[in-house]
């Protein structure tokens, strides 16, 4: 694997340039004048500045005909297109330097978008809201990825610059004190990480380094060719950067399934070994976890400490759908495999995934998924919503309004005390019904090429909704997803925060201090019945009794051991109730 540095390095003297551009026949560094850069056998051009420091901004000339960004920039003050910046990570006074994480069992994760989490939608905005994320419960802020893409707006997941956080939101000191701020408060920053593809504007790699993608094709292009050293090689040392230059606390990878490698996986394995090694090293605690379609069991290890080559765990996009399917009775699309919601509820609960082998027909008809009951349940990250289950939907509506409050009430009762790891996405801890459609900031012909594929795929939804479908590219979609934090001084926002809180504290107090070496029981459904228990790491069995359905349950049995939620049962268990008793 290569060993050589990727992006602009500081000497005593000045900087060090390098670019690996094997398909380049001369690269020249633009600063004050072109300087010309030295090449070797491999394709590396390097230059060394006196006199350049951090603030200096550059590009790479490439063959006299193209001027493009570092790849492995650190920073674009004037976005993609633009120079990049000088980054000295060395000079941030980190405060919270006491700091080494917290154990994965402790997690609560919030999924939030900068841009969207406030008006201000910049990272100092941002630490005005932690103070409510650590009263309400979370101990985990998730951010969506923030690596540098085209535009002033965007998910995050049409990044190009894997080393520079996207300066919409602000400096990379900006990020590094909200992240400080995060750590004094005891929440753990975690990062949405996108290692299958680059976005479709401001990638300039397949020009001077054509080696870096292959034949092989994604849902977004030609597949990345992590079987070239450099390339691999450049993908791990973000990885690395985030962790280190910004001291986030664990990263979240999007989409591992789609990630193109002779058959296998291979590389991610990989991103846990760097990610390890750094743990090892600094003694911080490094949480990784996964999106990963295929359901692959073997790829996870909640103990694995520090990492070497496992993930602590997974989002869980069976126990949504199950979910999804009960609460509001679509069965469109990916919602089509699970026409048993409370049967595949119960499975969820009792080994986590529901898919571990089966056939999937949305899958074409292909088995998915292995065996995962003798995981950690911490393994599993189970929600209610995310970015995707909301913004793929046409109209970017929230849970809460597509389903019943009480029910949506019981679904909270049950994901945010089992033993499962859970998460929430912004603003569901007071049941905002803000929305948040798909949104981006791209020009011209990409623009309507946008457009014209969002038609595509919801040509069902334009028919029935028409212009009531927001327009993806138009600024006044991304400030419809602007949260309103304002709606906490009233009900319902105001009682569902109580209820959330609630529920966190029970966890808080009852369930983390258990959950080491926790494992799976059972779940049973009868009608309407959920039943549900789990080896507790104290050797004490968690039960969960809840009605899915708005019609009283009677004769319910009484759980053994100590009412810890929703009190003791009656002879009657009203509709959408929930009990937890631990003994």
């Amino acid at each position: 694997m290569s060993t050589q540095h990727f992006g602009a390095e500081l000497t005593p003297d000045g900087a060090r340039f390098r670019l690996w551009a094997p398909g380049a026949k001369r690269v020249d560094l633009l600063l004050d004048k072109p300087h010309a850069l030295t090449r070797d056998a491999a394709g590396w051009y390097v230059a060394e500045i006196p006199g350049a420091r951090a603030g200096t901004r550059y590009k790479f000339r490439i063959d006299d005909e193209i001027d493009v960004p570092d790849p492995a920039s650190a920073f674009q003050p004037d976005d993609v297109f633009g120079p990049s910046e000088v980054i000295d990570h060395s000079a941030f006074k980190w405060r919270a330097t006491e700091w080494r994480g917290r154990p994965w069992h402790e997690a609560v994760i919030l999924e939030a978008h900068v841009g969207t989490f406030t008006p201000e939608g910049t990272y100092r905005a941002m630490i005005d809201k932690l103070d409510h994320l650590v009263a309400t419960g979370i101990t985990a802020l998730e951010l969506m990825p923030l690596a540098d893409f085209a535009g002033k707006r965007n998910w995050g997941y049409d990044g190009v610059l894997w080393y520079a956080p996207d300066s919409a939101y602000g400096r990379p000191d900006d990020l590094k004190t909200l992240i400080d701020e995060a750590h004094l408060r005891g929440l753990m920053v975690m990062l949405d990480v996108v290692y299958n593809h680059f976005g479709p504007e401001g990638n300039y790699l397949g020009r001077y380094a054509p080696t870096f993608f292959s034949d092989a094709h994604t849902p977004w292009g030609n597949a990345i060719d992590y079987r070239v050293p450099e390339v691999r090689a450049f993908a791990i040392g973000s990885v690395v950067s985030w962790l280190r230059d910004y001291r986030f606390d664990g990263l979240r990878f999007d989409a591992v399934n789609t990630i193109v490698e002779a058959g296998e996986i291979f590389v991610i394995h990989d991103f846990s070994k760097a990610a390890g090694k750094f743990a090892a090293e600094t003694g911080r605690q490094i949480n990784l976890v996964l999106e990963n379609g295929d359901n692959i069991a073997s790829l996870l290890d909640a103990t694995e400490d520090p990492p070497h080559g496992k993930f602590r765990g997974q989002w869980n996009d069976d126990y949504h759908h199950a979910w999804h399917v009960l609460l509001t009775g679509e069965t469109q699309g990916y919602y089509g495999d699970y026409r048993a919601p409370k049967q595949d509820l119960a499975r969820a609960l009792s080994s986590g995934y529901i898919y571990q082998g089966e056939v999937s027909e949305f899958w074409g008809g292909k088995a998915r998924g292995e065996p995962s009951g003798a995981l950690s349940p911490t393994c599993f990250i189970n929600f209610l919503q995310n970015h995707d289950q909301i913004g793929n939907r046409p109209l970017g509506d929230r849970l809460v309004s597509i389903a019943k409050p009480e029910a949506v009430a019981a679904a909270l009762a049950v994901t945010l005390i089992a033993p499962t790891t859970p998460m929430l996405f912004m603003g569901e801890e007071w049941g905002a019904t803000t929305p948040f459609p798909f949104f981006c900031d791209f020009k011209g012909d990409l623009a309507n090429a946008v457009r014209a594929g969002r038609r595509r795929e919801f040509a069902w939804a334009y028919a029935k909704y028409g212009d009531d479908i927001p327009d993806p590219l138009a600024a006044a979609t991304v400030r419809s997803a602007v949260l309103d934090w304002a709606a906490l001084g009233h009900d319902p926002a105001r009682a569902r925060l109580t209820l959330v809180r609630d529920l966190l504290a029970v966890r808080r107090r009852e369930i983390t201090p258990r959950l080491a070496r926790a494992r799976f029981g059972d779940a049973r459904v009868a009608g309407d019945l959920l039943t549900a228990h789990w080896q507790m790491g104290d050797g004490r069995t968690l039960r969960l009794t809840a009605n899915l359905s708005d019609r009283a349950i009677t004769g319910a049995a009484e759980p053994k051991g100590t009412a810890i939620w929703g009190g003791a049962l009656s002879s009657d268990l009203p509709g959408w109730a929930v009990r937890w008793h631990i003994g």
